[in-house]
This record gives structure tokens, C-alpha cells and sequence, in this order.
């Protein structure tokens, strides 16, 4: 079978390409890879796309060069999935005006070492299906450790390409149930390689995909369920939709809070006139929702609870000083009728550049000393709802990283507040990344943003309800069960590391047998 007429005319003239011409090339053609994201979906692309930088890689004369086009082709890739960064700049484009610019790239350039590394290493195989698997498990294990840079930036991992909206999605992403997105990330790779093997590549593709969207559907209409059937509250989440420019201002904070107490107060009614059957209600606010430090604020407290009269709990995102003086962002729990504190919760994975800054970097950008990072991941165990896994936004992108183990959640709960990136594709992105917990985990999650998208998933990573962006108003619904606990969900991200180890392995083996035999010691 031949390759499309597109690709196999780009599959030829590139490779011919040398110097600033080719690195130009792979910048633009990681770039094009960028539409298989969310919120986009073109994932066909990425069969243009991985051929294309295979080529390049073959074409190369050594690893060294090799490795270059692997990092422009990040280059190209990241810079353009993280276009939304810049969003955030302009917000404080008085003082950091020169970093507008810069923004996108500069993140993308901290990755691109997760892309030069697989394509060198896959340069040292013989070409054919061998250096095609030993690209595909490098790419996968380089994009996992994306989780050691800096404080973290597993951002937009290949395998989200595949959640898709409504049921389509629901289907595709129901394997990583069982290998995380991580697995998801290296079957994506080794498919986008696939045309270029063939006959025997395209019949991959096909048996692959029949497998896959049988095993989702197969999971979808199976109906497991947890053992705690109806324990899950009522949830009223609160979207106050205040734009990141006025809350920075600081003139309208009286403004901002009499807003959430009427949102709350009209959501928790709404909750109890539809009537609950016996199960608790819960509200949560958005991250640093508060305007002001809530745990110093008696009288605020008070004030909140007796808006959510009827509700076993708030949950309220707000920023506090620890006893050394040092800022966190926090989750913080609220108990009828005074407001007392039940439960807290501080951000453990901050935000580079946002939260903390980086300590290699010449020039300083985050306010003071930035934050103090929290201990990692809890359980709460609130009297009267069952135990939830409170995460702070960026926090819900870390695969096999969101659960205590050791303390399983019934649901989990993000606050969040992306008004930072504007009505642009970063928002969607991190709701996509909300959605996959869903399924890696089998459990619900509720997530409160700011501005939007405020959410509720469950097990299944079926969206049950949303309020979308630039919108005022609440969620008022019942948190879906709980499912039994996924095999990624017991093993973790070792599964994703056995399966890319094990594709490694043959890869090697398969290019050593093809080597010449001058070429074997």
C-alpha cells in the first residue's frame, strides 16, 4: 500500500534538506503536530508528522544531528501547543513586557530535551520498524520524566490527542484505565510511525484501533461499580467568573465576595429544593476564590456558611502565610455554623515561573520569594461526607500522582483558576488533563474554576455536566459513584515504564539481528 500522495511527497523532499533549512523545516512540522492537542483533535496529522521526523532521522549523517532535529521538531511542537502561555504575560505586560515574545518558546525550549534525546538514541538502531519502536518507548519514557523539570510540566502529553468530546472520546480514552495516558502516549507514537512500515504498518494501525475501540466500549458497557454506592455529596460549584485583571487590581474584593456569598447562597437553595435523598451537600469555590486571607477572617467565615445554610461543608480556595511567614495556596474546609476550619490543604506542585522561581534563571519574574510547596497528596475525611482528594490546579496533570494510595478517595475535588490564559486552548487542555484522571483513577471529579470550565466527570471520564467559559453561575448536581479501583490506579505509572522498557528491548534486539554483520562485535 502507498503512503498518501501529501505525505509521501513531503516523506521524499525533506530529508534532502540540510542545515538551517532542515532545522527550519522540523520547526514548522512540530508545529503542525500541535493541532492533534486539545482542544483541536487533528490527530490524523501526527501520521504526517512522526514519518516525517523518522525521515529526518534516518537523513541524518550522526546522532549529534539527529538530535538537533529532534529538538527543533519540540521546538516547533511545544511552542505552539503553549501559545496560551503568553496570555498570562500580558497580564503583567508593564514589567515583563520583553517576556511577551518569549513566553511559549522559552517553556518550550526547557522541553525539548524529552524530543532530541529519543531521536538520538533511535538513530543509534539501524533504520526500519527497530529505530520506529526504540523511537516510540525513548519518546514515551523521555515524556515521562517530564515530571522532574523544574517542579513539574507534564503538559499536553501525546496521548490526550485521543479525548475527543462527547462519546467518541469517552471510548478512546477507557485503556488508560489500564496504562495510564502514558500508555496511551506510546501506542499514539507507535501509530503515527506506522505508515511508514508498509503493508504491515497500516494492518498495525487497523487491528490496533479495532482492538482499542473495542476494549473502550467493552469498558463503557460493563457497569462496575465501587462498593460505596451513594455515598458521594450533592456538590454546588461555584463559578464567580471575575476577570484575572480585576482581582489583581484589588479595588473590587468587597465586590467579588458579595458575588460568591449569592452564588453560594442561590446554589446551596437550589441543591436542597431539588432534594438531595439523604445525601450531603458540599459547595467549593475556585482557587484563591477568597479575596483576602480567609483563615485570618473570622467574621468572612461566618459570613460564607451562613450563605451556604444547609450544606455540611465550603470548601474555599484562598492564599495563607504559615507560621514562618511563607505564602502557600490553599484548600481550606468550612463547618456550620461559624465557618471553623475542618480540613486544609496546601498546593504541592507549583507552577514554575508562576508559583516559584526557578533557581538556574538569570532574571526573576515571580513576586518576592514565591510559595512554599505543601507535603503532597491527602485524603480529607470530613464528618458527614465521604473522604475526598482535594487537588489545586496544575496539580490534576500529573498521571498516577493525584490519589494517596494508601488513603483512597471516594471523589476528588480541583479548584482552579485558568483566567490567567484567557478564552484560548489552555483551559481546555487542562480540563482534558481533569478528564483522564477520571478514568486512570475510577473516580469522579469535581472541578471549580474561576472563569470556567467548572466540570463534573466520572469514573469513566464521561462528562456529566459543565459550565463553560466566561459564564457566572453554579453546578449544583450529585458526585457519580466511585468505581473499583482501575489497574492503573493499583500499579501506577511502573505500568507505562514495563510497556515502553519491553518495546525498547525489541526494538534493540530486532535492530541488532538487521545489523551488518561487520557491524556486530
Amino acid at each position: 500500500m502507498k503512503l498518501p500522495t501529501v505525505l509521501r511527497t513531503w516523506h521524499d523532499a525533506l530529508p534532502r534538506l540540510a542545515g538551517w533549512r532542515a532545522d527550519v523545516a522540523m520547526l514548522l512540522v512540530g508545529a503542525l503536530g500541535a493541532l492533534a492537542l486539545p482542544p483541536v483533535h487533528l490527530v490524523p496529522v501526527l501520521a504526517l508528522c512522526f514519518p516525517i521526523l523518522m525521515r529526518m532521522i534516518d537523513a541524518a549523517p550522526d546522532w549529534r544531528v539527529a538530535a538537533r532535529r529532534g529538538f527543533m521538531f519540540g521546538l516547533g511542537m511545544h511552542t505552539a501547543g503553549l501559545y496560551w502561555l503568553t496570555d498570562a504575560i500580558m497580564l503583567r505586560a508593564d514589567a515583563f513586557w520583553w517576556l511577551v515574545p518569549l513566553a511559549s518558546p522559552g517553556c518550550a525550549l526547557i522541553l525539548t530535551p524529552t524530543t532530541a534525546i529519543p531521536a538520538a538514541l533511535s538513530r543509534i538502531v539501524p533504520a526500519g520498524v527497530a529505530r520506529g519502536l526504540v523511537l516510540a518507548a525513548t519518546w514515551t519514557l523521555a515524556d515521562m520524566m517530564r515530571v522532574f523539570i523544574f517542579s513539574g510540566f507534564p503538559w499536553n502529553p501525546p496521548g490526550s490527542v485521543w479525548e475527543f468530546p462527547g462519546v467518541a472520546g469517552d471510548v478512546m480514552i477507557q485503556p488508560a484505565a489500564w496504562i495510564g495516558v502514558d500508555g496511551l502516549t506510546l501506542l499514539t507514537v507507535v501509530l503515527a510511525l506506522a505508515p511508514l512500515w508498509g503493508r504491515r504498518g497500516w494492518m498495525v494501525i487497523a487491528a490496533t484501533l479495532m482492538l482499542w475501540v473495542g476494549a473502550g466500549a467493552a469498558r463503557l458497557s460493563s457497569g462496575v461499580r465501587g462498593r460505596d454506592v451513594g455515598r458521594n455529596p450533592v456538590v454546588v460549584l461555584v463559578q464567580g467568573n471575575v476577570p484575572e485583571a480585576e482581582k489583581m487590581a484589588g479595588n473590587e474584593d468587597v465586590a467579588i465576595f458579595r458575588r460568591y456569598l449569592t452564588l453560594t447562597h442561590d446554589g446551596v437553595g437550589q441543591a436542597l429544593s431539588q432534594g438531595t435523598q439523604g445525601r450531603p451537600v458540599v459547595f467549593a469555590w475556585p482557587e484563591s476564590a477568597f479575596p483576602g486571607l480567609l483563615l485570618e477572617d473570622a467574621i468572612a467565615r461566618r459570613m460564607i456558611m451562613q450563605a451556604g445554610r444547609g450544606a455540611v461543608a465550603g470548601v474555599i480556595g484562598t492564599l495563607r502565610q504559615d507560621e514562618q511567614d511563607r505564602w502557600r495556596n490553599s484548600m481550606a474546609v468550612l463547618l456550620p455554623p461559624d465557618g471553623q476550619v475542618g480540613g486544609l490543604y496546601d498546593k504541592s506542585h507549583l507552577v514554575p515561573f508562576g508559583e516559584y522561581q526557578p533557581a538556574l534563571l538569570p532574571f526573576h519574574v515571580v513576586p518576592g520569594d514565591g510559595m512554599a510547596a505543601g507535603s503532597g497528596v491527602r485524603t480529607w475525611h470530613v464528618p458527614g461526607i465521604a473522604p475526598v482528594g482535594p487537588l489545586i490546579c496544575y496539580e490534576v496533570i500529573f498521571s498516577g500522582q493525584t490519589v494517596d494510595a494508601h488513603d483512597r478517595p471516594s471523589w476528588l475535588l480541583n479548584s482552579t483558576n485558568d483566567g490567567w490564559y484567557g478564552n484560548s486552548a489552555g483551559p481546555r487542555q487542562h480540563l482534558a488533563a481533569v478528564r483522564m484522571r477520571a478514568v486512570e483513577e475510577g473516580l469522579p471529579i469535581a472541578r471549580a474554576a474561576n472563569t470556567g470550565i467548572s466540570a463534573i466527570f466520572d469514573g469513566y471520564g464521561h462528562e456529566v455536566v459543565r459550565l463553560g467559559w466566561d459564564r457566572t453561575g453554579v453546578i449544583v448536581r450529585a458526585m457519580p459513584d466511585a468505581l473499583l479501583p482501575p489497574f492503573f490506579a493499583r500499579w501506577g505509572r511502573l505500568v507505562p515504564v514495563l510497556l515502553a522498557f519491553g518495546l525498547l528491548a525489541a526494538g534493540m534486539t530486532a535492530g541488532w539481528r538487521n545489523r551488518p554483520a561487520s557491524g556486530r562485535s
